[in-house]
């Protein structure tokens, strides 16, 4: 199939599946496209196993694989996903929650790949470097996914940036340790000696050009944006260039070596902030604001639909359930340290609620980057295992976690309003 085939294979099938969601099951709308496309997916299995013959989920797995979903969310959707997710984070807010946005973002990044990569070690006997890789992957949290869910729950504003901030910035984070984790573990980085000393130099000078680099490319293109729309009054122009730039600057972090989904977040927090407060006319502000929520929504519709029929790329095997099955509570144990550990850390100087750390422990949402980056490591004895784990992982906090955190939400929120 071409690319405008699958693409519009894609958006039918978001918009069937919403419809059946819509007046069945009542579900958010992520959630419930995701599991509209699971029941479709298994239902598939299920008639490929009872009439012999048909061989329905062949070509459908024939499909599936025709659609890089690797490629499609890291080097095209995730761009515009994070960058519609910063535009509408106010800076001001974020500024208040910084020291805990960039806590979790960095040494919570760092304590969940550890606690899963040494647990993952732990149960399955792979070797450490690709198990801290298996903990990059599911570290990510999803922020649009889980910002959607918390809608229901009326969450203050400072809990609700302190969620938005951290996930924006842990998803940029974490995929410059993935990137750096399968550097040493794949490409010999784990050798002895004097080649392991280089190998972590190169480990560091990586991670600092790709965080730090993708940063000041995302604040250069969204000062040079602004300085652009600030002489023009017309709104169709202003979204374009908007356009423009999450998918131009996005492309240009990838060919320079940077960090892509940083960069994103970054430029997306200068037109939020600088951009429509002193660079757009109020129409051109709410043109822009509609638009990108409307990105938001569909880009959102699609990758849900996608990790829904995913399921035909994974290699499920009886062996490999028990480690994917413990994987979930594995992940649950490392979000809670990565959100328990900076909340603790800054408690003598600031207030938190009661309800922060539960909230954002249960609410970190994986989503789609976590399915991406377990498909796109190297073919090897490992990659299935880590493959089934990642989508297990993802599913439950999809499904469980995200239908129950606004409940939660809204049973402790009951607190007066705290940092």
């Amino acid at each position: 199939m071409t690319v405008l085939q699958i693409a519009s294979l894609l958006i039918v099938l978001a918009a069937v599946f919403g419809c059946i969601n819509y007046f069945l099951l009542r579900l958010p709308q992520a959630i419930g496209i995701l599991i509209v496309a699971l029941a479709a997916s298994f239902a598939a299995l299920a008639l490929d196993a009872l009439i012999p013959g048909i061989a329905l989920a062949e070509t459908l797995r024939a499909m599936v694989l025709e659609i890089d979903f690797s490629d499609a969310l890291l080097e095209g959707m995730l761009g515009l996903l994070l960058f519609a997710g910063a535009l509408h984070v106010k800076m001001e807010e974020l500024r208040a929650q910084a020291w805990v946005v960039l806590l979790m973002a960095t040494l919570g990044v760092g304590l969940s790949v550890a606690v899963v990569g040494v647990g993952f070690y732990w149960m399955t006997g792979m070797p450490l470097l690709v198990a801290l890789v298996f903990g990059a992957i599911v570290s990510p949290t999803d922020p649009v996914a889980v910002l959607g869910v918390l809608r229901e729950a009326n969450l203050r504003r400072s809990l609700e940036t302190k969620i938005a901030g951290e996930s924006l910035f842990n998803d940029g984070v974490a995929y410059v340790v993935f990137l750096v984790l399968v550097g040493l573990a794949f490409t010999g980085g784990g050798a002895h000696g004097a080649d392991e000393g280089n190998a972590a130099l190169a480990a560091l000078f990586l991670f600092v050009q790709e965080a730090f680099g993708g940063a000041a490319l995302g604040a250069a293109l969204g000062w040079a944006t602004f300085q652009v729309m600030k002489r023009i009054d017309d709104y169709t122009l202003e979204v374009l260039i908007t356009l423009a730039l999450a998918f131009g600057g996005y492309e240009l972090a990838i060919a320079w070596h940077v960090s892509a989904p940083i960069m994103a977040v970054v430029a997306g927090l200068m037109i939020g902030h600088v951009g429509m407060k002193y660079g757009m006319s109020q129409q051109t502000r709410d043109y822009v604001d509609a638009f990108w929520k409307m990105v938001d929504e569909i880009l959102n519709a699609v990758l849900f639909l996608l990790i829904g029929i995913e399921v035909f790329a994974v290699a499920f095997d009886a062996s490999y359930l028990a480690a994917a099955a413990f994987a979930i509570p594995l992940a649950l144990v490392a979000r809670l340290l990565a959100v328990a550990v900076p909340v603790l850390m800054l408690r003598p100087f600031r207030a938190f609620g009661r309800d922060v750390i539960p909230i954002m422990t249960w609410g970190g949402l994986k989503g789609g980057i976590s399915v991406a980056l377990a498909l796109s490591l190297p073919d090897g004895a490992w990659k299935p295992l880590i493959l089934t784990a990642t989508y297990l992982v993802v599913v439950f906090s999809i499904i469980v976690q995200g239908l129950t955190i606004a409940p939660l939400a809204r049973r402790l929120g009951r607190t007066p309003e705290l940092m």
